[in-house]
C-alpha cells in the first residue's frame, strides 16, 4: 500500500502534536514536530541576545548558517527530541519564556525559509505525519490528507496552563490566556505564511472532544485516504 503525506495544522495548544504522534505511530510513519524547529531557533535567539528587550533580527539572520537542528530518537521514551547545534534542548524549548517570542521569530521570512527547506526535505519520501501552522498550506501543498485543528482560547488556555503546572513551571492562568490570544493574532496577521485553514483541509474543533474519540476519527478517516491513494 502506497504512502501519503499526512498535514495537521491549527492553532496553539490543540493538540496537534498528541494527535499527530499517535497518528504516525500507529500508520508507522515518521512525525515531524514542526513547532520545536521554531522554538529551538528561538531559544537560540533568546540565549544569544538576539531577542528580548531589544530586538536584533538582521544579527540573528546571520547566525541561521549555524543553527543546526536535529530530531534525535530518545531510546527510553521512543519520542524524537529537538537538539540544537548538538545539544537536547527538548525541555528548555517547551517553556513559557520560549513560548512569549516563539510567533514573533517564526514570523521572519529567512527563519521560515531555512525551516520549510529542512521540512520538505524531511517529507520528499512521504510516509510522514507532520504538524505546524503552514503545513497543509506552505510546506506540503498537495498532501493527500489535512487537518486543520481548532478549539476555543479559553478552552486552549486551559490545556496548557495545566502542562506547565505540571512542568513545576510558575505562572497564572490570565498570563497563559494572554499568550495564546496573542499568538493567534501573530500567527493568523503575519504576512508570510500566516495561519488559515486550506481549502482542502478537514476541520477538527476538539474543544468539547475527547483525546480517544478525536484520535479514532482522525486514524479511520487516514486509513481511509491511504486506501484510496494506494
Amino acid at each position: 500500500m502506497g504512502k501519503i503525506t499526512i498535514a495537521v495544522d491549527g492553532y496553539s495548544s490543540t493538540g496537534k502534536s498528541t494527535i499527530a504522534k499517535r497518528l504516525a505511530a500507529a500508520l508507522n510513519y515518521v512525525y515531524v514536530d514542526t513547532g520545536a524547529m521554531y522554538r529551538a531557533v528561538t531559544l537560540y535567539a533568546l540565549d544569544n541576545g538576539f531577542i528580548g528587550t531589544q530586538d536584533d533580527i538582521p544579527a540573528l539572520v546571520k547566525q541561521l548558517p549555524k543553527i543546526k537542528l536535529k530530531f534525535v530518537p530518545n531510546k527510553e521514551t521512543g519520542r524524537s527530541e529537538m537538539f540544537l547545534n548538538g545539544e537536547n534542548v527538548e525541555q528548555e524549548i517547551r517553556t513559557m519564556r520560549v513560548s512569549r517570542q516563539v510567533s514573533k521569530v517564526a514570523s521572519i521570512g529567512e527563519v521560515r525559509t531555512k525551516l520549510v527547506e529542512m521540512q520538505q526535505k524531511m517529507g520528499k519520501d512521504k510516509g510522514i505525519v507532520m504538524d505546524g501552522r503552514d503545513i497543509g498550506t506552505v510546506v506540503f501543498p498537495d498532501a493527500e490528507l489535512k487537518l486543520f485543528m481548532t478549539a476555543s482560547p479559553e478552552i486552549r488556555a486551559t490545556r496548557r496552563y495545566k502542562e506547565l503546572l505540571d512542568k513545576g513551571e510558575k505562572v497564572t492562568f490570565a498570563e497563559v490566556l494572554k499568550n495564546v490570544e496573542e499568538r493567534d493574532r501573530i500567527d493568523s496577521t503575519r504576512t508570510i505564511s500566516p495561519l488559515r485553514k486550506a481549502k482542502d483541509a478537514i476541520e477538527f474543533d476538539n474543544g468539547d472532544m475527547g483525546l480517544e474519540e478525536q484520535f479514532e476519527r482522525i486514524h479511520e478517516f487516514a486509513k481511509r485516504v491511504i486506501a484510496r491513494e494506494g
